[in-house]
């Protein structure tokens, strides 16, 4: 097996280890809530908490994991977050009332903070460790195990839950962490040159044989100003709004509106997730298929165009069908073909990023989880008064305008142009090389023989020529495997 997948494997584990963490106060707030006598509301703020920290920190978190390297700051970070994930449920055990409360929101802001890089590091190391035709569907597989940490943390908790109480059922799903993130640090490196197992026909694949400049904050920072990015990351927002109005309020809806039981509601709670991540996994190869036909332009946006309208139709469906189980089949589909739309955002992100792919989708993820702070108070008011239909009916509005606003959007428009770029050499033409995210390579490709002892450029590694305007051309993604 080449060791990118098994890079991308232990990457794999620690997406669902990341949404076990979150999900987790959601999950336990049934039993939280009065046994700590919080409010639902009280309940939301903490979910906000998270929000906040794991939203301002997105892009400054990626930029500097660029700098430090994606493995020491994966490994931090992951660290720092079991330490929050275990201070949850050991406050009540130190704090009381008011003073307890804000050591909770403490533990949860914490939380958000080192889950706040990962995404956007999981993203530079997929532009640095695979080819571009690769990363549409590892960005799908990448939101699969998402969906499956979602799906996994009602079906462990709300058992253990009910049987040794929420305390211990945390700190049961939190200490098994630490050994997947002591094989991460023993295996994983920042590039595949650092890694002795990389064979030379992997790295060649890979792309990793050409010089790497380190990064710059300067072209980080430019990806601000960058038009496409921003309407990527405004309809990134309102797909979040939809995103986080399932993810964290799916148990407690089933629950309280459905009339679920506790064990049943955490059984059928694990249905939209699951939904989610065959929709992700799909959405990648939707993705890469599409824009194989059409072009980066056109088969990215088609993906949206057509499944997120199709996902606030069912999320409406939802709430207005009279049978339980009906509407839980409506909430999954609506789950699914929502998450369809993760490789097409973040593909597209990496596409405008190049070089500086984790700095792309920080910025990019940090519009998503705005989104995340706009509906989790929203909908804790909301449902806290029985307002259950009227959350997912402005969900469904959000659907369809994240969708809509794709006809702005054009990922075949990379944030490198000609003015950044070497004058190439005598003989030679320059262009830049496929490798990148953490301060990529840009490598002369000369026309001259090379030597018997150099390693050959290989195709994937050299981007199309620039198009009339001074563009690098548009990637072509496709598939692992």
């Amino acid at each position: 097996m080449p060791v990118r997948f098994r890079i991308f494997g232990l990457l794999f584990g620690l997406t669902i280890v990341a949404y076990v963490q979150r999900t987790a106060v959601s999950i336990a707030g049934a039993r939280m809530m009065p046994d700590l006598h919080l409010t639902q509301v009280q309940l939301g703020w903490l979910e906000t908490a998270f929000l906040i920290s794991y939203a301002t920190l997105q892009f400054p978190g990626s930029v500097t994991g660029q700098k430090v390297g994606a493995r020491r700051m994966i490994t931090l970070c992951a660290l720092v977050s079991v330490a929050a994930a275990l201070a949850m449920p050991l406050a009540p055990s130190v704090f009381s009332g008011g003073a307890l409360f804000l050591a909770l929101l403490a533990a949860q802001f914490v939380l958000g903070a080192s889950q706040a890089p990962f995404f956007g590091l999981l993203a530079g190391v997929v532009e640095r460790w695979f080819p571009p035709r690769d990363w549409s569907r590892a960005q799908g597989w990448s939101a699969a195990g998402l969906g499956g940490g979602a799906a996994a943390a009602p079906a462990i908790i709300a058992p253990l839950m009910v049987t040794f109480g929420w305390r211990a059922a945390l700190i049961i799903t939190a200490l098994p962490v630490l050994a997947l993130v002591a094989w991460w640090w023993i295996e994983a490196r920042d590039s595949p040159r650092e890694h002795r197992g990389v064979s030379a026909a992997e790295l060649a694949e890979t792309a990793a044989t050409a010089q790497e400049d380190p990064p710059r904050l300067r072209h980080a920072l430019r990806l601000l100003a960058h038009p496409s990015l921003a309407m990527l990351t405004l309809g990134y927002t309102a797909m979040n709004v939809v995103f986080y109005l399932i993810t964290f309020w799916s148990f407690l809806y089933l629950v309280q509106a459905r009339h679920f039981s506790l064990l049943a509601g955490g059984f059928a709670a694990m249905a939209p997730p699951l939904t989610g991540a065959v929709g992700a996994a799909l959405g990648g190869m939707a993705s890469a298929a599409a824009a194989a036909r059409f072009g980066d332009r056109w088969g990215l946006r088609l993906v949206a165009l057509v499944t997120l309208p199709i996902a606030g139709a069912l999320l409406l469906l939802a709430v207005h069908v009279p049978q339980a189980w009906l509407a839980l089949t409506c909430l999954s589909l609506s789950f699914g073909f929502l998450e369809m739309n993760e490789a097409t955002f973040w593909t597209a992100a990496m596409q405008i990023g190049r070089r500086d792919a984790a700095a792309a989708c920080g910025m990019l993820n940090t519009g998503g989880n705005v989104g995340g702070i706009i509906a989790t108070p929203v909908v804790a008011f909301l449902s806290s008064h029985g307002g259950w239909n009227l959350s997912f009916e402005a969900g469904a509005g959000f659907a369809v305008a994240a969708g809509l606003i794709w006809l702005l959007i054009d990922p075949a428009t990379p944030a490198v142009r000609k003015a950044e770029r070497p004058s190439p050499p005598p003989g030679g033409s320059t262009r830049e090389a496929g490798d990148g995210g953490f301060g990529a390579a840009r490598a002369p490709v000369s026309n001259a023989p090379r030597s018997s002892s150099a390693p050959p450029s290989p195709p994937s590694a050299v981007l199309p020529p620039e198009g009339e305007d001074g563009i690098v051309g548009s990637i072509a993604d496709g598939g692992i495997g």
